[in-house]
């Protein structure tokens, strides 16, 4: 018998939210194909003012699934995805769960190092990638080749008059032009998927304990691994979030997706939870305030999933071109710590809420969230989700609590946990603790947090040295172990010091070779072939030595509190 643990937090929950939901018993494509049968003649998606409805949506995913059977996807393969917000995405996304296959999302921006680590790791044998990435794939070796590469041309979703702009002869568009697309060889064109015909509804579908996505995260600590999500855990998800804001009637909603989609966080909020609500998807290939605000005007969003730099950029903009962001209703920030100085302004210029929520990649990815009502707490982020328990104990005896308001590592568990890392499962294992209730095992989220007594969660540090920056994880081993490459640097320990503007920033403490000097741009230009922009140190600072331990490994954590100390 499952005896649940207290719950103080579900006292403090808005009006309408239930202290309990009962868990979706289908996969993910049953609720996009619920969504297409509710709402066809909704628009679904929005990109730079093309519409999609969600016939239209559901159409074309039946036609990619079969696209993707003829080429012999089958139940359980891994599809690999490296794509920005574009239309094609949520198609690509939706066709391979119809075959019961499993999607792996990339960041398309990442370098072909961190690409074929990833491939490496996963093994797909077909991709389906926007064309600025091809030629990386196409350059691993044979050892990780992709046998098949399906090309996408984003601009193919934009209006006429947009791409017709885009061809026009002039310096320009054509920096614009080649900024979103580039020609490719040795790839079946994303339009030619689309011309089969609709894949036969008696095809296997998937299950809801079957894999759904891996999604890479570094964890605690390291190279990434593969969260291995079901579709369980994400369908949950997608519900626990739906039960939060039950103000929002399912069909009438507007989602902006300014986060990119092939973040946990961005993919929950927008590819999974506003698919079920119905909601109409406005995409964005990367945050540009001015893009953002033309269609604020037009249609203000009911959600706006975002970090606070965007939160800050947006305001600055709004300012500077007197648009009125009133209308907003729900602003739901994550990924970093939300100031008051953010908060306020933003609801003032809205009428809306602006509430933090809190997750990880191996959560699917939200745990909790701030009320979105007068009850919200800044500062905290916030209460945890319906069916979601939370302890908080002793990070060196994890099976013993700590009382209410003192800090401890947050422990957690409910149907949105996943269930281990791909292939890694001494990883798996480090990270749950047993559960002596007739529960599931309590998954280690590597935070310091403290829980009052109406149940409001604060997170205080991380026991993990991952770096959170612009909401974007970084392990410090994958940089460090990139500047060691370089002749001149003898050790390396890389932190993530406090930022204002995207929560953190990588910094590295550098030991130089005898008789080198620090050439801080030198050492970065090294490294940007094997790093993505965000994991480039924005400072580099030289040290005579690093502090270790007595078995040589270096103490990350004095190394940054005495670049804090050197900074006051």
């Amino acid at each position: 018998m499952t005896t649940m643990t207290p719950r103080p937090w579900l006292s403090s929950y808005a009006e309408g939210v239930p202290d309990e939901i009962e868990l979706p018993e289908g996969s993910l494509f049953d609720l996009v194909e619920g969504s297409v049968g509710e709402f066809g003649d909704n628009v679904a998606l929005e990109f730079f003012g093309a519409t999609t409805t969600y016939a239209e949506m559901g159409e074309q995913i039946a036609r990619a699934a079969e696209g993707l059977r003829l080429l012999g996807v089958q139940k359980g393969d891994m599809v690999a995805l490296a794509l920005p917000n574009c239309p094609q995405h949520i198609v690509a996304f939706y066709a391979v769960l119809r075959l019961g296959a499993i999607v792996v999302e990339h960041n398309p921006l990442y370098t072909p190092r961190e690409l074929r680590h990833q491939f490496e790791d996963h093994g797909a044998r077909i991709a389906i990638v926007w064309d600025k990435v091809v030629a990386a794939i196409q350059d691993f070796p044979a050892d990780v080749a992709v046998e098949t590469l399906i090309s996408v041309d984003i601009t193919r979703s934009m209006p006429f008059g947009t791409r017709a702009l885009l061809r026009l002869p002039i310096a320009r568009a054509r920096e614009s032009r080649a900024a979103l697309t580039t020609k490719v060889r040795g790839t079946i064109a994303w339009k030619d998927l689309l011309g089969s015909d609709p894949i036969k509804p008696e095809i296997v579908r998937p299950g809801a304990d079957d894999i759904a996505i891996i999604q890479y995260t570094s964890g605690t600590t390291g190279l990434p691994k593969g969260a291995a999500l079901t579709h369980l855990n994400l369908t949950a998800n997608a519900a626990q979030a739906r039960a939060w804001v039950p103000m929002v009637k399912r069909g009438t909603s507007v989602v902006y997706a300014v986060l990119p989609m092939f973040h946990a966080y961005g993919l929950t909020l927008c590819l999974t939870f506003a698919m079920s609500m119905g909601s109409r998807l406005v995409l964005f290939p990367k945050f540009d305030p001015d893009l953002v605000l033309a269609v604020v005007k037009k249609r203000p969003a009911t959600f706006l999933p975002a970090v606070p730099p965007i939160y800050e950029r947006l305001m600055a903009a709004a300012k500077e071109q007197k648009v009125s962001l009133k209308g907003i209703e729900i602003a739901i920030s994550g990924a970093m710590p939300l100031s008051a100085s953010v908060v306020e302004p933003w609801e003032a210029l809205t009428g809306g809420y602006l509430v933090e929520g809190y997750g990880l990649s191996e959560t699917s990815p939200v745990l909790m969230a701030n009320p979105v009502g007068p009850t919200r707490r800044a500062g905290t982020v916030g209460l945890p989700l319906p069916n979601t328990e939370v302890r908080v104990v002793d990070p060196d005896n994890p099976t013993v609590d700590r009382p209410a308001g003192e800090e401890g590592e947050l422990i957690v568990r409910g149907p949105q946990v996943f269930s281990g890392y791909w292939k890694k499962p001494d990883e798996t294992a480090a990270v749950f603790v047993p559960a002596v209730d007739g529960g599931g095992d309590w998954f280690r989220t590597g935070d310091i947090v403290t829980l009052d007594t109406d149940g409001f969660v604060s997170v205080v540090d991380r026991i993990k040295e991952l770096i959170i920056t612009g909401g974007f994880n970084v392990a410090p081993s994958e940089v460090e172990e990139a500047l060691r490459a370089h002749p001149d640097v003898v050790d390396v320990a890389v932190v993530g010091m406090p930022s204002t503007h995207s929560g953190e920033e990588v910094v590295a403490a550098v030991v130089m070779a005898p008789g080198k000097e620090l050439d801080e741009k030198v050492l970065r230009d090294s490294v940007r072939g094997d790093l993505a922009a965000y994991k480039v140190p924005k400072r580099i600072i030289a040290v005579d030595e690093l502090p270790k331990s007595l078995i040589g490994k270096v103490l990350r954590r004095r190394v940054r509190e005495s670049l804090l100390d050197s900074a006051d």
